[in-house]
């Protein structure tokens, strides 16, 4: 059984037990992650596609950690005008543990 879900304008595979990183949420860790924007169900028997979401599924999870990912670096240069800029970024998100997918 796995579902796809939306957060933050993006989409995600899952299935039960297992970890996504997802952009930054406001949720501590250790706490409760519990979402209703599924996009989509698949079960053993049946396929269940929303319009555009699927009434009553509910996907709940908890929050493992919080940080930063890898830093991307944006480089700017110029030829023969001696300008270069150099700027780094890193992106936080939030990992979370997926442990129920239901649908009533």
């Amino acid at each position: 059984m796995y579902a796809i879900f939306q957060s933050s304008g993006k989409q995600y595979r899952v299935e039960e037990g297992s970890k996504v990183c997802v952009e930054k949420l406001e949720l501590d860790e250790g706490a409760e992650f519990k979402t209703d924007q599924i996009l989509m169900v698949r079960t053993d028997t049946e396929t269940l596609i929303g319009t555009p979401l699927v009434a009553g599924a509910t996907i709940t999870g908890t929050v493992v950690q919080n940080g930063k990912g890898d830093k991307v670096l944006i480089f700017k240069k110029k030829k023969c005008k001696q300008y270069r800029r150099t700027n780094g970024h890193r992106q936080p998100f939030c990992e979370i543990q997926i442990q129920k997918i239901s649908v009533s």
